[in-house]
């Protein structure tokens, strides 16, 4: 190792170390959500975290994603169900604060149209790339 190499390394984990700590801290956060004690409205708040998508991970619901994001939303859907607020209530709150995308299944609208035709979009670009492949493939080979 070059001189000073073995310092480099030292400081560099040290530098990560924070991080560490901090991901462990936002882990133990998570492995401890907020409960109602009541069944009735502990069943209606998760069912509303698996109507929100998590903006950090997208694929996944606020109940589903560990992250930090999904654990304030959570925590303000706990409260705004302890409010005694209405489900619909509750969505248009986020949908207002982050818009559509924040629900698994937006409605349909011209703001919308986007997240509900992308995938066959790329789907129809996928398969465009696949033909013109073949195609020039079937002609290199004859």
């Amino acid at each position: 190792m070059k001189r000073g190499g073995f310092k480099t390394v030292i400081a560099l984990l040290l530098m990560m170390a924070p991080a560490g700590f901090s991901n462990a801290a936002s882990a133990a956060a998570t492995a401890v959500p907020e409960t109602f004690s009541d069944p009735g409205m502990e069943a209606r708040a998760r069912h509303l975290q698996r109507q929100l998508r998590c903006l950090i991970c997208q694929g996944e619901s606020i109940d589903e994603s560990g992250s930090s994001f999904a654990v304030d939303v959570r925590r303000l859907v706990h409260e705004q169900v302890a409010e005694g607020r209405t489900d619909r209530q509750i969505q248009d709150f986020f949908v207002e604060r982050y818009g559509a995308s924040i629900l698994m299944k937006p409605p349909l609208e011209p703001a919308t149209w986007l997240l509900w035709l992308a995938p066959f979009g790329v789907l129809v670009i996928a398969g465009g790339v696949a033909w013109a492949t073949v195609k020039k493939a079937a002609k290199a080979g004859t």
